[in-house]
C-alpha cells in the first residue's frame, strides 16, 4: 500500500484480513461481553480500518478500468466511516474526558487546555461530519475536515504523549503511547483516503 503496489490488491487483502479478525475475534468478544463500551469501540475501530484498505482498493480498481467494483468497495467504506464517526461521536459526548478520537480506555491527560471543552467540540465534529459522509451529503468536505481534525489530535495530543511515554521505563507504558498514536492515526488515514476516493462533486 505504501509503495503503490498492486494497491487493488494490497488494500484488498488487508480489509479482508482486518474484518476477519472483527469476525472471529472482535465481535465474539463484544457479544460475550455487551456491556463492555470498549469492546464495540474496538470492534468498529478494526472494522474501519479494513474499510480504509477497501477504499484504497476501490480508488485503484476505478483508476484501473473496474469502476463498478471499485465504486461498491468505495461505497461500503463510506458507510463504516460515518457509522463509526457517528458512534464514536455519542461516546465522546457521554464521556468526554475519555481519549479522543477513537474513545478507548485511556483519558485525555490533564495537562492539556480544556481538554473537556475539546472532547465535546471533538464529539460534535465526529456526528456532524459522519452523518454527511453516512447521508452521502458533502461527503469530500466532511471527510477532509474531519480527517484533519483527527490528524491534528494525533500531531498535538498523541505525539507528545507517546514521546513522554518512551521515557518511561516499563515497556508496557512504551507500547501503549506508540499504539494510541498509530492507531488514532491510521483512523484519520482512513477517513482522508475516502475524501480522496471522493469525487469532487460529492
Amino acid at each position: 500500500i505504501a509503495t503503490k503496489i498492486e494497491v487493488r490488491w494490497s488494500g484488498l487483502l488487508f480489509g479482508i484480513m482486518m474484518l476477519l479478525f472483527v469476525v472471529m475475534m472482535d465481535i465474539p468478544g463484544s457479544l460475550a461481553t455487551p456491556k463492555d463500551r470498549f469492546s464495540w469501540t474496538l470492534a468498529m475501530r478494526e472494522t474501519l480500518f479494513g474499510c480504509g484498505g477497501w477504499i484504497l482498493a476501490g480508488a485503484a480498481m476505478r483508476e484501473q478500468g473496474s469502476r463498478q467494483l471499485g465504486s461498491v468497495l468505495i461505497t461500503i467504506g463510506r458507510v463504516v466511516v460515518g457509522f463509526a464517526a457517528v458512534f464514536y461521536g455519542v461516546e465522546h459526548f457521554l464521556h468526554p474526558a475519555g481519549a479522543l478520537g477513537v474513545p478507548l480506555q485511556k483519558l485525555t491527560p490533564t495537562w492539556i487546555p480544556g481538554r473537556l471543552l475539546i472532547g465535546y467540540l471533538t464529539g460534535a465534529i465526529l456526528v456532524v461530519a459522519g452523518a454527511a459522509i453516512l447521508l452521502a451529503r458533502k461527503t469530500r468536505i466532511a471527510a477532509t475536515y474531519l480527517g484533519t481534525w483527527i490528524l491534528l489530535i494525533v500531531v498535538f495530543v498523541y505525539g507528545p504523549l507517546m514521546i513522554a511515554q518512551m521515557s518511561d521505563p516499563g515497556v508496557g507504558a512504551k507500547v501503549e503511547g506508540i499504539n494510541y498514536f498509530f492507531d488514532t492515526l491510521l483512523f484519520a488515514g482512513a477517513i482522508l483516503a475516502l475524501a480522496s476516493a471522493t469525487p469532487h462533486e460529492e
